[in-house]
């Protein structure tokens, strides 16, 4: 590979140098491994999938198979600028071992127009680690042995597929042919951003390119007599399982220019670098470095935490929470505003593969990724950069793929962000930044004790919060399809005056600080009033627990749902200490399961026991029974309450997550699960506050 004379004198040194920086630490590995008879384990292969970020929102994923079984499934996921968003450009690559007696054998799937996939590699396929987080797959085939590795440098749009001959008799011949189809991650398989492709070549660096202003796909491959075959520009034809599960178009046409192919002796290695950045990134550093190097780092965020994180599934967490935390300077409002106030740009990706930037759930998930993992700088640039856009008292709901501006459509967002910053402060005891946010504060409360958008704000009568205009759902239960709002809670919802309460406490302390208990006194009187109205209301006596909603179209909502629970799990509680152990007996019993809390009691009506099907089935059942994750650390918040801080107790509600980490996304934490055994994970493969919350509460519990 034509590398610059200076990268290719000091890369051996910087490796070394990196390698010795995180010698303190062992590696972070989760290893699954099959017995030559795993073709019999073809599901495991496709039913597992894995995922690598690179901090600007992009990813690198598929299944462990090689199988494309969803739209999003793509070697490079490019983030760019608005208005683009996240784009697909590097989809697969059929991978092939040539041996000197002519036989072959393929690495990865091949897969035809139908349902049918044919997995090459399962006679072959020893093990797969997550190494650091690096995905690396291990394949005997005969005598040889071959490791594949795939990583994404930090803040760069470019993926590095890597292989080595670990062990080689003879020489081999590597043949990797990559297949293309440039759209939007998300779009259907017909929305092609270019029309037409064309390549062109500089030596070894090869473009792919059509007639957009999208950046150039660039090819390089590395390695012992490396080339690129051209063989006309074919098409194969993909159906996507999950897709067509999903109800979704699945059917792809993937475009394809040849093949590369190179030599490959016993020890050495070849690497297939694709990237859309310019070429004098690419080339600025070798696949080796970047291997150690992205290591290096990986060790040090885990390196910073607490001692009793440094092993084990915490030490993983503390990785999958790295996937989720990401600059936005493609959103060039946050660039501008954030550079100018001497901050960076930085938000949460809520889950992936088709979540963006949300602010509920960055807000409830700040704490577990950013400061449990001691990264208080970007914790402090996260909440910064989302004051900034607080409009009529409101944090915006979610920033859509390839815009500028939020959409606000919620309740309960703004609620959050009070938490946050309160959470934020108790681990820095940064009282510049709490100066810095009390005015935006003071503006949010006043603009829901006035009234603002969507029917949010305040009953005069008794200080409690509504929310509610029809069309729209605006707490975090969101389900709708079209017009169908799937769980309509407009009127007074138990943990929007839950949150509600504990903002006006932590205003009234951080008022008393920073100004005197006179200019807090009416903070202090205003959330004493919340506090009796809420007892005196909320309470369903002939159930022993909490009404969901009150006040509603329906009078009062006795549905068992888990929003009680923060009734008494923030640091506010607003719930009376007599009525804790009562709430808890009946979310225990009721909705409580080894991977988080269902979201409606079985036995209702509208309760659904598995999440699948089409758009409208799922989302009749997303909030109807299914399994959230991120709700066990509330939980357990509220059982350390009730149980006097047991923590050798609440850490049993924790141990089903280590099993779940080697299915659905290896080494990370899915959104949502089944209701009833076997609790298969479901929605999204990877989800910030599953994450976030978990490894706040192993944390909390250590």
């Amino acid at each position: 590979m034509d590398y610059p004379i200076t990268t290719i004198f000091h890369q051996q040194s910087l490796i070394q140098f990196q390698a010795a920086r995180r010698s303190v630490l062992s590696d972070t590995k989760r290893t699954i491994t099959w017995s030559s008879d795993c073709q019999n384990d073809i599901f495991s292969l496709l039913n597992r999938e894995w995922l690598i970020t690179n901090g600007l929102g992009g990813y690198s994923s598929g299944t462990l198979a090689g199988a494309l079984t969803r739209r999003y499934h793509a070697l490079l996921v490019a983030a760019l600028d608005a208005p683009y968003g996240r784009t697909a450009f590097l989809n697969n690559l059929l991978e092939r071992i040539d041996f000197l007696n002519g036989t072959h054998f393929y690495l990865g799937a091949e897969q035809p127009i139908d349902e049918q996939i044919i997995v090459h590699c399962a006679p072959h396929l020893a093990e797969f680690s997550l190494i650091n987080g690096i995905p690396t797959w291990k394949f005997n085939i005969n005598d040889t042995v071959i490791e594949k590795k795939i990583l994404m440098p930090h803040l760069q749009n470019t993926v590095m597929i890597s292989y080595t001959a670990v062990k080689a008799p003879a020489p081999v011949t590597i043949n990797l042919r990559p297949f293309i189809h440039i759209r939007p991650h998300n779009a259907p398989f017909g929305a092609s951003l270019i029309k037409h492709y064309l390549l062109t070549a500089d030596g070894c660096k090869y473009e792919i390119y059509g007639d957009s202003k999208l950046p150039h796909l660039k090819l390089l491959l590395g390695g012992n007599n490396s080339r690129l075959i051209l063989d006309g520009g074919t098409t194969q034809e993909i159906m996507h399982v999950i897709e067509a599960e999903r109800g979704y178009d699945a059917l792809s046409s993937l475009w394809t220019p040849g093949f590369f192919s190179a030599n490959l002796s016993d020890g050495e290695s070849v690497t297939l670098t694709a990237s859309c950045e310019p070429w004098d990134t690419v080339m600025a550093i070798t696949p080796e470095q970047a291997l150690e190097l992205e290591s290096a780092r990986k060790h040090d965020l885990i390196k910073k935490t607490d001692t009793s994180l440094h092993k084990g599934l915490p030490a993983e967490l503390i990785l999958a929470a790295d996937q989720f935390i990401v600059s936005t300077s493609g959103r060039k409002t946050d660039s501008v505003c954030s550079h100018t106030a001497g901050d960076e740009p930085r938000s949460i990706i809520a889950g992936y593969h088709w979540f963006t930037d949300w602010g509920r759930d960055t807000m409830i998930s700040l704490e577990g990724l950013t400061l449990v993992t001691k990264r208080f700088t970007e914790a402090r640039w996260i909440i910064r950069t989302f004051s900034r856009y607080i409009r009529n008292g409101l944090l915006p709901n979610l920033f859509p793929e390839g815009e500028n501006d939020g959409l606000y459509h919620t309740a309960d967002a703004t609620l959050w962000f009070f938490h946050a910053a309160y959470r934020y402060f108790s681990y820095t005891n940064d009282l510049e930044t709490v100066e810095y946010l009390l005015p935006v504060l003071i503006n949010i409360f006043n603009h829901h004790v006035d009234g603002t958008l969507y029917g949010i704000g305040i009953d005069n009568e008794d200080g409690l919060l509504r929310q509610g205009q029809n069309g729209y759902q605006l707490t975090w239960m969101d389900a709708k399809v079209e017009d169908w709002v799937v769980t309509p809670r407009d009127g007074k919802a138990v943990e929007i005056n839950a949150l509600w309460y504990n903002c006006i406490r932590i205003l009234e302390n951080w008022i008393s600080e920073l100004k005197g208990t006179e200019a807090s006194k009416p903070y202090s009187d205003f959330a004493d009033k919340v506090f009796h109205s809420f007892n005196n209301k909320f309470w369903y006596n002939d159930g022993g627990y909490l009404y969901d909603v009150i006040d509603g179209k329906k009078g009062n909502d006795t549905d068992c749902r888990p929003n009680q629970i923060f009734s008494f799990s923030l640091d506010y509680p607003v719930l009376e200490p007599n009525k804790w152990s009562d709430v808890l007996d009946v979310v225990q019993q009721k909705l409580l399961t080894p991977f988080g809390l269902r979201s409606l009691a079985p036995g209702h009506i509208d309760y659904k026991p598995r999440y699948f099907g089409d758009l409208r089935a799922r989302d009749a059942a997303y909030h109807q029974g299914t399994v959230w994750a991120w709700l066990i650390g509330p939980f357990i918040d509220a059982w350390l309450k009730v149980h006097d801080g047991d923590k050798l107790g609440a850490r049993k509600f924790l141990e089903a997550f280590d099993n779940h980490l080697s299915d659905a996304c290896v080494g990370s934490i899915s959104e949502i699960f089944d209701a009833e055994k076997p609790f298969a994970p479901r929605g999204c493969i990877a989800q910030a506050w599953s994450v976030a919350e978990i490894l706040r509460s192993f944390y909390k519990t250590s």
